[in-house]
């Protein structure tokens, strides 16, 4: 048997590369890595620590709660090889009323960072949408005209904003209406869109959890015992979509989906081979003088 001490006086260089090869196919237990790149069979807590000391210190590798080891190339937006590894965003918006492109504003918006499965600070603040908020709105989600008529308009808080999208996975909730929005906010300061990838955890969740009679907010923080702090608020829903992203997260693992490219292919639909069309027997038939 090769000891843990034994295995740190071989060429760093060479292990680290067979590790980061490893784990760019798909994440790996300490023991897996321990037979696989340093030739260890034994003991479980000998391959931990002897893993521990050849990737502990390394920032591209990290261990995530449920005992699994991952590699991250870089920080700069891609989707990392491990999808748990990712860098997201989940974003909820509060609006004057659902029509994006039809003068509708944002009154508040709240952005939650999720690494490594961990929810991170959220950025969160009430927006001057610069026109009324109907009263059926301010039932729905309690933000009154006068709450938001000292907070900062978009233009305001739109670098903000960027600074907490960048290099990240967009996620929400039926993200397509908290996009429409953002992007209808950008369009009118002339300004770059958001760009990167998307994911919307309804999509997600209706193949995670087809058994479900409904994928709305409240039904699947239910189902998982996730508390909403503040329903039809920005932060209290997007925190709450954060949470109930990283146990998605959790479940894609198990169906063996490791990165964001297979998840977009998982989540996208089976495309249907067009049907030749067939020439009628009639018209195929020869002509009668």
């Amino acid at each position: 048997m090769v000891s843990a001490r034994s295995v740190a006086f071989r060429p760093g260089g060479v292990l680290l590369r067979r590790a980061r090869e490893a784990l760019a196919e798909r994440p790996r237990t300490a023991d897996a890595l321990a037979r696989e790149v340093l030739g260890l069979r034994g003991h479980p807590g000998v391959a931990a620590r002897a893993v521990q000391t050849l990737l502990g210190d390394d920032p591209r590798f990290s261990l995530s709660p449920n005992g699994l080891w991952r590699f991250r190339e870089d920080r700069d937006g891609t989707p990392a090889a491990s999808l748990h590894d990712a860098r997201f965003a989940v974003v909820d918006v509060e609006t004057t009323g659902g029509g994006a492109t039809r003068g509708d504003r944002i009154t508040e918006i709240s952005i939650v960072p999720v690494e490594g499965g961990r929810v991170g600070r959220p950025f969160t603040t009430l927006v001057n949408p610069e026109r009324p908020i109907p009263g059926m709105i301010t039932r729905l989600t309690s933000i009154t005209n006068e709450m938001v008529a000292t907070a900062p308009r978009f233009a305001e808080i739109a670098h903000r904003v960027c600074e907490a999208l960048e290099g990240r996975v967009f996620v929400a909730h039926n993200a397509g209406f908290d996009w429409r929005f953002l992007t209808a906010e950008f369009d009118r300061l002339a300004g770059r869109r958001p760009e990167g990838s998307r994911l919307c955890t309804v999509r997600a969740g209706r193949r995670l959890l087809p058994g479900l009679s409904s994928h709305a907010l409240d039904s699947v923080t239910t189902y998982f015992g996730i508390t909403i702090e503040g329903r039809h608020r920005a932060e209290g829903d997007a925190v709450a979509t954060a949470r109930l992203l990283v146990r998605y997260l959790d479940l894609l693992e198990e169906q063996e989906i490791h990165s964001f490219e297979a998840l977009e292919r998982w989540l996208s639909p089976p495309r249907k081979r067009k049907k030749k069309r067939r020439t009628p027997v009639a018209s195929r038939a020869p002509k009668v003088a």
